[in-house]
């Protein structure tokens, strides 16, 4: 149980974590060799992909970030710790819930570490569903060596699915559930939810970029290679990978950028080589690619290889995006065609990359329903004090106890 944490002020807590997360940095940390070598082979990945993966992840909980999050939240940390005064609001305190459970995502990696971490900052018991290269329970190890206290609030049991006794207690029992995958996967935990059970899930979704006809000129090799890192990286597995691409240019426009970005690739595949892949995905790209050169013999769109991605240029707009492994769909198109796009397909956008998150780019991302903005080459590194999902980071582990 979470009593010992519940006893320590929450800003030692943060500088528990960011001190465990500051071990977790050196590519050298023997637990992090251990783990980077386990997600490699569950999910597949290069090292070097897997290596940015983790730390883009630890990198980011730092004391300050962690600290500027729960103050925008709930005012300030000690409001963690009992009642603090608020002006022009009854006194109180954001008092931690009893217990949260949380399911990690399939692929992506370490998306369970950062809201166990704010649970924990507001003192909760944290236990984790987690997958089987053991990233979390690892991690939580490496927090129970800052302090005794991690080791009876923080715990992370293997993720089964499906009918498990042990986890419809976990379930029914939580006061906050939070958890990632897709649709079928979160109704299904849903119903499992004790009936007061605070249920925060993280669906699938999809992160589309948009080249301005006044960022063409901008487009040079650094720009084309940021925004193919953001398409390659993890395979386009992650819900923050660009998934689709659209450039205000038709014509010879159109195809100069689609050049540069076949280029790009051949570079970035350097920096972050393809892992292993399955058969099956593999069968799925190489019927994509072949639909798409057949259509291009046509007429319709062009195909382009860079490497061992593959860019299909112009593809028919009421097609779904295909979702694979180093595919990039490229549509000519400016602002009011992403959002028919978008519309048309009903498709659920977590970011929108562009060269520079202005206003417009503000209110592009408004019209479709993203949740952040990201400059190319920034996509997959979300800040630990952003909303990731446009949700709360530290709200809803906390229960108001108002004194007035």
């Amino acid at each position: 149980m979470a009593d010992a944490l519940r006893a320590l002020p929450a800003r030692r807590i943060v500088a528990h974590v960011a001190d465990a997360a500051r071990r977790w940095n050196d590519a050298d940390f023997p637990p992090r060799v251990r783990v980077t070598a386990e997600i490699e082979r569950r999910l597949g990945y290069s090292t070097p992909v897997v290596e940015y993966a983790l730390d883009r992840l630890f990198f980011a909980l730092r004391a300050v970030e962690l600290e500027a999050a729960i103050g925008a939240e709930l005012g300030s940390v000690e409001a963690l710790d009992g009642v603090v005064e608020r002006r022009g609001l009854p006194a109180a305190w954001a008092r931690g819930v009893e217990r949260v459970a949380i399911v990690s995502s399939d692929s992506t990696i370490g998306v369970a570490v950062v809201p166990a971490v704010f649970a924990l900052c507001a003192k909760c018991d944290v236990v984790v569903k987690d997958r089987s290269d053991a990233l979390v329970a690892a991690f939580f190890s490496s927090l129970a060596d800052e302090h005794a206290a991690f080791a009876a609030a923080a715990s992370a049991r293997p993720w089964t699915g499906g009918d498990d006794p042990d986890e419809d207690a976990l379930f029914a029992g939580a006061d906050v559930l939070v958890a990632f995958g897709g649709d079928d996967a979160l109704r299904a935990i849903r119903t499992r939810c004790g009936i007061e059970t605070r249920f925060v899930p993280f669906g699938h979704r999809a992160s589309i970029g948009r080249l301005a006809r006044a960022d063409l000129a901008a487009l040079d090799d650094a720009l084309a290679d940021r925004i193919v890192r953001d398409a390659l990286l993890y395979d386009g597995e992650g819900c923050l990978s660009l998934h689709a691409l659209f450039v205000d240019a038709a014509g010879s426009d159109l195809a100069r950028v689609a050049t540069s970005l076949a280029a790009a690739c051949e570079r970035v595949a350097l920096e972050f080589p393809a892992g292993a892949r399955d058969a099956l995905p593999t069968a799925r790209t190489a019927a994509y690619r072949n639909l798409a050169v057949f259509r291009a013999a046509g007429g319709s769109g062009a195909v382009l290889r860079g490497a061992d991605a593959t860019l299909v240029i112009d593809p028919p707009a009421e097609d779904a995006l295909p979702f694979l492994p180093r595919v990039l769909p490229v549509y000519g198109g400016d602002d009011d065609a992403i959002v028919r796009y978008v519309e048309r397909q009903r498709l659920p956008v977590q970011a929108l990359g562009v060269v520079a998150a202005d206003a417009d780019a503000v209110t592009l991302a408004a019209r479709i329903g993203a949740v952040r903005v990201a400059p190319f080459g920034s996509m997959q590194s979300p800040p630990a004090s952003g909303h990731h999902g446009g949700a709360a980071r530290i709200t809803d582990f906390v229960r108001w106890i108002d004194t007035a």
